[in-house]
């Protein structure tokens, strides 16, 4: 998946330090996009003067720092880099570079969102001591915000519910959704499977769990049976397809980043029943 990165390691505790020789600096435009070049599947970072622009420190890969550019021009430093919709990114790339773009968005998105006080409207800027951002005047705290969303592999007997969404993503999938107030991961998982396709569910088991920084979710994975009338209902306006498959007969996606794909291809392996 996206961050099995191996050997190489992700150290995402805050540091309060400067921009060094050997780091990376992330930007992103106005629109999101990051601003890098793509060689041979791997994302090549432009290595350019920052001077007196500010800079954010985000995390650490192995030795390296990698820092968010917070200048809101960043046109005006790089030339002739492309500029990369997070999407597709995803397409393109794979390795540590690729998690490290997907984790730079996840914060850039947040500090984009969250450029002045909510309670006061006063500018916030970045704490010293952790990662938040905090308001000068009336002292409000904003953490970086994380979305906990369930992966569900509906099982019947030796079939999989597969569905596709009718909208973003084309390849195959599996039902998901976010978690709402009041309700456990578990209650997610039933509750998701009966909206988006009419079916009942028992025997939910915990898989594995994976952050996707292209939608600041924390994803989490989870195998259940189907109970009761197996007829599914699918929603039209969420799904354009969802149907019992076979193991031998699932189509896997184009690359192995996603909690899903692995989920899918536990199953089509037949290496979860």
């Amino acid at each position: 998946m996206i961050q099995d990165i191996a050997p190489s390691r992700l150290d995402n505790s805050y540091k309060n330090r400067a921009l060094k020789s050997g780091d990376i600096v992330l930007a992103f435009d106005k629109e999101g996009k990051l601003i890098a070049d793509v060689s041979d599947g791997s994302l090549v970072f432009p290595d350019t003067s920052y001077g007196d622009h500010k800079t954010q420190y985000l995390f650490s890969v192995d030795e390296t720092g990698y820092f968010l550019l917070m200048d809101d021009d960043p046109d005006s430093i790089f030339s002739g880099a492309e500029h990369l919709a997070i999407r597709q990114v995803r397409d393109m790339c794979s390795g540590k570079e690729l998690f490290a773009a997907f984790t730079a968005y996840h914060l850039w998105k947040w500090y984009d969102d969250n450029r002045y006080c909510g309670t006061c409207g006063e500018p916030l800027s970045p704490d010293d001591t952790e990662r938040a951002l905090k308001c000068g005047n009336c002292g409000r705290i904003v953490y970086p915000r994380i979305n906990p969303a369930v992966i569900v592999g509906v099982i019947n007997g030796d079939s999989l519910l597969i569905t596709r969404y009718r909208r973003g993503y084309a390849h195959n999938a599996l039902v998901a959704g976010f978690a709402e107030i009041g309700e456990t991961l578990e209650e997610t998982v039933a509750r998701e499977v009966m909206e988006e396709t009419g079916l009942h569910v028992a025997n939910i088991r915990y898989y594995k769990s994976q952050p996707w920084g292209m939608a600041q979710d924390l994803l989490t994975g989870f195998f259940c049976d189907v109970t009761g009338d197996d007829t599914i209902r699918m929603d039209e306006g969420e799904l354009k397809y969802a149907e019992w498959t076979k193991r031998d007969e699932i189509e896997l996606q184009p690359n192995n980043l996603s909690l899903t794909n692995e989920m899918m291809r536990m199953f089509k392996e037949n290496r979860i029943r």
